[in-house]
Protein backbone atom coordinates (compact mmCIF):
# COMPACT_ATOMS: atom_id res chain seq x y z
CA UNK A 1 0.00 0.00 0.00
CA UNK A 2 1.12 3.45 -1.17
CA UNK A 3 1.83 6.80 1.12
CA UNK A 4 -1.31 8.28 -0.04
CA UNK A 5 -3.21 4.76 0.32
CA UNK A 6 -2.77 4.27 4.13
CA UNK A 7 -3.11 7.95 4.70
CA UNK A 8 -6.63 7.39 3.06
CA UNK A 9 -7.24 4.52 5.05
CA UNK A 10 -6.31 6.36 8.07
CA UNK A 11 -8.82 9.14 7.57
CA UNK A 12 -11.22 6.77 6.51
CA UNK A 13 -10.71 4.66 10.02
CA UNK A 14 -11.08 8.53 11.46
CA UNK A 15 -14.14 9.53 9.87
CA UNK A 16 -15.75 5.92 10.78
CA UNK A 17 -15.02 6.76 14.20
CA UNK A 18 -16.22 10.24 14.56
CA UNK A 19 -19.35 9.36 12.87
CA UNK A 20 -19.56 6.33 14.78
CA UNK A 21 -19.30 8.17 18.04
CA UNK A 22 -21.87 10.89 17.26
CA UNK A 23 -24.19 8.50 15.56
CA UNK A 24 -24.31 6.51 19.09
CA UNK A 25 -24.81 9.90 21.03
CA UNK A 26 -27.56 10.33 18.84
CA UNK A 27 -29.38 7.59 19.35
CA UNK A 28 -29.08 7.80 22.92
CA UNK A 29 -30.56 11.52 22.89
CA UNK A 30 -33.42 9.66 20.70
CA UNK A 31 -34.09 7.25 23.32
CA UNK A 32 -33.64 9.28 26.08
CA UNK A 33 -36.38 11.79 24.35
CA UNK A 34 -38.75 8.83 23.76
CA UNK A 35 -38.54 8.01 27.53
CA UNK A 36 -38.44 11.10 28.62
CA UNK A 37 -41.78 11.93 26.66
CA UNK A 38 -43.27 8.74 27.76
CA UNK A 39 -43.83 9.57 31.37
CA UNK A 40 -45.23 12.77 30.22
CA UNK A 41 -48.75 13.98 29.34
CA UNK A 42 -48.00 17.49 27.88
CA UNK A 43 -50.12 18.25 25.14
CA UNK A 44 -46.92 19.00 22.30
CA UNK A 45 -49.18 19.97 19.44
CA UNK A 46 -49.80 23.26 21.46
CA UNK A 47 -47.05 23.48 23.66
CA UNK A 48 -46.38 27.13 23.96
CA UNK A 49 -42.84 26.55 25.03
CA UNK A 50 -41.84 26.36 21.51
CA UNK A 51 -39.97 23.00 20.03
CA UNK A 52 -42.25 20.02 19.99
CA UNK A 53 -41.36 16.68 21.35
CA UNK A 54 -42.43 15.53 18.24
CA UNK A 55 -40.51 18.45 15.97
CA UNK A 56 -37.32 17.30 18.02
CA UNK A 57 -37.78 13.61 17.05
CA UNK A 58 -38.17 14.23 13.77
CA UNK A 59 -34.96 15.81 13.50
CA UNK A 60 -33.00 13.57 15.39
CA UNK A 61 -34.04 10.95 13.05
CA UNK A 62 -33.49 12.78 10.10
CA UNK A 63 -29.45 13.63 11.81
CA UNK A 64 -29.52 9.57 12.23
CA UNK A 65 -30.13 8.37 8.60
CA UNK A 66 -27.90 10.77 7.64
CA UNK A 67 -25.29 9.47 9.52
CA UNK A 68 -25.65 5.99 8.88
CA UNK A 69 -26.00 6.96 5.08
CA UNK A 70 -22.33 8.74 5.53
CA UNK A 71 -21.05 5.58 7.32
CA UNK A 72 -22.14 3.62 3.90
CA UNK A 73 -20.52 5.60 2.12
CA UNK A 74 -17.37 5.00 4.22
CA UNK A 75 -17.73 1.33 3.84
CA UNK A 76 -17.76 1.77 0.35
CA UNK A 77 -14.95 4.19 -0.09
CA UNK A 78 -13.09 1.51 2.36
CA UNK A 79 -14.08 -1.40 0.21
CA UNK A 80 -12.82 0.91 -3.14
CA UNK A 81 -9.36 1.15 -1.31
CA UNK A 82 -9.32 -2.38 -1.13
CA UNK A 83 -10.10 -2.73 -4.35
CA UNK A 84 -7.15 -0.21 -5.86
CA UNK A 85 -10.22 2.00 -7.33
CA UNK A 86 -10.08 4.64 -4.49
CA UNK A 87 -9.32 8.42 -6.13
CA UNK A 88 -10.53 6.66 -9.62
CA UNK A 89 -13.75 9.10 -10.79
CA UNK A 90 -16.66 6.35 -11.03
CA UNK A 91 -17.84 8.38 -14.59
CA UNK A 92 -14.63 9.37 -16.19
CA UNK A 93 -12.29 7.19 -14.66
CA UNK A 94 -9.90 9.89 -14.18
CA UNK A 95 -8.18 10.98 -11.06
CA UNK A 96 -10.60 12.56 -8.37
CA UNK A 97 -8.09 14.57 -7.23
CA UNK A 98 -6.41 14.93 -3.29
CA UNK A 99 -7.70 18.52 -2.76
CA UNK A 100 -11.24 16.64 -3.25
CA UNK A 101 -9.94 13.69 -1.41
CA UNK A 102 -9.16 15.99 1.16
CA UNK A 103 -12.12 17.86 1.01
CA UNK A 104 -14.36 14.76 0.74
CA UNK A 105 -12.75 11.13 1.37
CA UNK A 106 -15.90 9.30 0.42
CA UNK A 107 -15.88 11.02 -3.20
CA UNK A 108 -16.97 8.48 -5.95
CA UNK A 109 -16.16 11.05 -8.47
CA UNK A 110 -14.24 13.93 -9.79
CA UNK A 111 -15.06 17.99 -9.32
CA UNK A 112 -16.46 17.49 -13.15
CA UNK A 113 -18.82 14.93 -12.74
CA UNK A 114 -19.86 15.89 -8.45
CA UNK A 115 -23.37 16.34 -9.62
CA UNK A 116 -23.77 13.01 -11.20
CA UNK A 117 -24.55 9.53 -9.75
CA UNK A 118 -22.33 7.09 -10.50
Amino acid sequence: MSTSQEAAAARLVEERASVTAELARMEQDLTDLFAASRDTNADDEHDPEGQTIAYERSQLSSLIRRARASLEEIEAATERLAAGTYGSCAVCHQAVGAERLEAKPTARTCVRHADVRP
